[in-house]
């Protein structure tokens, strides 16, 4: 079992590229459509690295929809405020990054830029552990005697958003096959 794994080794580098593909490519492809771009708004409006993009980034909390949800003055406001224009261009992003990790299986270069660039994405998604509030369980009253909200508390947010430390390393993985290929050609 053990000379089976060592032997596919490669193959798993490969897996690694492909998976990394399918996440990006149907995250950034949802980018499309107003309830995902509706969802990354607390990501985007808190972060100092992407806030600019909106033109009212502190006016969020006050034009949230929540997931699904279509309430059409909270619409017009995403509108006015790049939300919706943000949420196409990043996905466009993620899909470019996502086909360049692809590529890797083909292309070492290209794959070296996609493992970076997915090792970027993912630490630039990380920072919202520290700067978008929802990513903690509120807190919202109760009577435990023990407090179960903030720090070390994940919200739903907070889970999607650890998990970009996967990403990171799956990156890092890949561009690193791909840096030690290009150094042998």
């Amino acid at each position: 079992m053990l000379t089976i794994l060592a032997k596919l080794q490669g193959q798993f580098f490969n897996l690694m590229r492909i998976a990394i593909f399918i996440v990006m490519v149907w995250i950034g492809g949802l980018k499309a459509f107003q309830y995902e771009a509706d969802g990354i708004v607390p990501f985007v409006a808190n972060s100092p690295l992407m806030s600019f993009f909106y033109h009212n980034p502190s006016e969020y909390k006050d034009h949230k929809n929540k997931e699904g949800e279509m309430v059409q003055k909270n619409i017009e406001w995403n509108t006015q405020n790049g939300t919706y224009t943000f949420s196409y261009v990043l996905g466009s992003v993620i899909v470019i990054i996502g086909l360049l990790t692809l590529f890797g299986i083909f292309n070492n270069r290209l794959g070296l830029i996609g493992g970076l660039l997915t090792a970027g994405m993912a630490i630039v998604t990380l920072t919202f552990l520290i700067t978008t509030p929802e990513v903690w369980v509120p807190n919202l009253g109760g009577d435990l005697p023990t407090p179960q909200h903030g720090f070390p508390y994940l919200s739903g947010a907070g889970r999607l958003v650890i998990k970009d430390i996967i990403m990171f390393a799956g990156g890092l993985i890949v561009a690193s096959d791909c840096a030690k290929k290009l150094l042998n050609d």
